[in-house]
């Protein structure tokens, strides 16, 4: 059992990220924990594993828990060894069999005899027999470095284990081998993760907002619904203040022009009855202080109602907040724009694919393309996008305006503010204020405008892009997205989803979230490897 208590945590520049926070993690429990981007999710995972002290609170837990991180980068000058915590182990089982059983050796090994026997049985389960246990984890793909940590798992067999978005950059028989642990393990999980086909293999959903910790009794699936649910009833309220402020707003006009009438016909009544001045007076103050009575009234009302109404609107999820409107392409549908016959590529004299790709690409198409970890499908794309050739076969290009949304999001000049960003695709000269209603409709608000583009994470980098296409005056006739769930929390995925459904030009996507594809009516697939 895991148990988590009064865990706050402050940011290095002093905002709080989440206070007071309480959960517990029952034996065998596997627990999704969503939440989106800059909730805190990594760093509540961090507190549990014990590889971060929480501000305030404590951690308590039966075992030690077994933590897969979702960076890796730290790791890069360690041997995959010494990044599983067994080379000490290992080093001391060498020596002890070379002869050299010392009191030290054997304290180290610890009894642990099969260690080695482990070790290769874990990386043959997770395809990674090529792999030296000395070899450097800076030579890793990023897949193979989570398939590295995922395998310590079977290597270290703890009680709880913490992962952090494990299916990311793992290929789709990675994530065949991961969802199979997930379904299988009695092991006590808690996993973060945006992958939906994996969250629904999990029993219980906690979300991670500013209200602090909800937990759902259901999978993923199940927890959509009940957000649906929530969310439904949230729009039925917002109707419902929506038309009480009208009506307030209504009573108020007629209630002061019912007033205005009334002071009118009573100023000219006194005056027809000739009474002293400051009678006049008196009568005057004591109807202006009745009308002023009343407008407090109405107007504390109508202030009320009107809070209400935005905290309504703030608790909107992002996607219903915004509005869309990309362009379509201008090209007709069928329009071919890639004939490829027999291309290959090749490093140092070896071809990049076992049989040579041939292929069409027609205006209006959405494909997916697959293959394994490093089978060259960012080659190919570069290829169909001209930016290489391929070295043996023939690739012709029609003319046609394509964007790249890469992993790296490298449409976003860093240097450049969040309103330069989105001045730099306005080629359709949109006067200042229309460019800012734009960015307010993709929630970024006049505190974003002067913003480093470098201090945007993945989702809102993702946003500002979708931003930029809907500002530009021409639609790409071509959109080729390049893994675009990896660093996106859920309501982005379904922010990006949502745009791609209203995109009528032709669709290329490099991913391996099922989940994903299937939204985006993805309607056909090239392999390569």
């Amino acid at each position: 059992m895991l148990i988590a208590q009064g865990i706050s945590y402050t940011l290095p520049n002093r905002d709080l990220l989440f206070t007071e926070l309480n959960l517990a993690i029952n034996k065998q429990e596997k627990i999704a924990l969503i939440g989106n981007n800059g909730s805190g999710k990594s760093t509540l995972l961090k507190i549990l594993a014990g590889t971060l002290p929480a501000s305030t609170g404590h951690v308590k837990a039966d075992a030690k828990p077994y933590y897969v991180p979702q960076l890796f980068g730290q790791f890069n000058d360690y041997s995959i060894a010494r990044a599983l915590q067994v080379e000490d182990k290992l080093n001391a089982l060498k020596e002890i069999l070379k002869g050299h059983a010392t009191d030290e050796n054997l304290a180290s090994l610890d009894d642990d005899w099969a260690i080695e026997e482990r070790c290769q049985e874990a990386f043959a389960h997770w395809k990674l027999d090529e792999l030296d246990l000395a070899q450097k984890m800076e030579t890793l793909s990023g897949g193979q470095k989570t398939k590295v940590f995922l395998a310590g798992i079977q290597i270290h067999s703890p009680e709880i284990v913490l992962l952090d978005e494990p299916s990311n950059h793992l290929d789709a028989l990675g994530r065949s081998i991961l969802y199979d642990y997930i379904t299988t393990t009695t092991d006590t999980l808690m996993v973060v993760s945006h992958d939906r086909t994996l969250l629904n293999l999990l029993n219980t959903v906690f979300e991670l907002s500013k209200r602090g910790i909800t937990a759902y009794g259901g999978n993923y699936d199940f927890y959509a619904e009940q957000k649906r649910i929530e969310q439904e009833a949230l729009q039925q309220d917002l109707k419902s203040k929506e038309k009480a402020l009208r009506k307030a707003k209504e009573i108020e006009r007629e209630a002061t022009e019912r007033q205005q009438k009334l002071d009118a016909r009573g100023k000219k009544k006194q005056e027809k009855a000739g009474l002293p001045t400051i009678m006049m007076k008196t009568f005057r103050n004591n109807a202006e202080k009745s009308t002023a009575r009343m407008k407090d009234v109405h107007d504390e009302k109508v202030e009320g109602l009107s809070q209400e109404l935005n905290q309504l609107r703030k608790a909107l999820p992002g996607v219903d907040k915004m509005k869309m409107d990309l362009d379509d392409s201008a090209l007709h549908r069928g329009k071919i724009l890639v004939t490829a016959k027999d291309i290959n590529f090749g490093y140092d004299g070896r071809l990049l694919w076992k049989n040579a790709l041939s292929f069409q690409i027609a205006s209006g198409d959405r494909i997916v393309v697959k293959g394994a970890n490093g089978s060259g499908k960012t080659t190919l794309i570069k290829m169909i996008l001209g930016k290489g050739e391929p070295q043996s076969g023939t690739l012709e290009r029609a003319g046609v305006k394509s964007i790249y949304i890469d992993q790296d999001y490298s449409l976003i000049d860093n240097t450049r503010s969040v309103y330069e960003q989105a001045q730099q695709f306005n080629s359709g000269a949109l006067e200042e204020h229309e460019v800012k209603i734009r960015l307010n409709r993709f929630l970024f608000t006049k505190a974003y405008w002067d913003k480093p583009c470098k201090v945007l994470s993945g989702g809102e980098k993702m946003r500002l892009i979708l931003c930029c296409l809907t500002i530009n005056h021409q639609a790409p006739d071509m959109i080729v997205l390049d893994e675009p769930t990896n660093n996106l929390d859920i309501q982005n995925i379904e922010i990006l989803t949502a745009a791609i459904n209203e995109y009528n030009g032709t669709l290329l996507v490099v991913s391996h979230d099922e989940y994903f594809l299937k939204q985006i009516n993805v309607e056909r697939s090239m392999a390569v490897g």
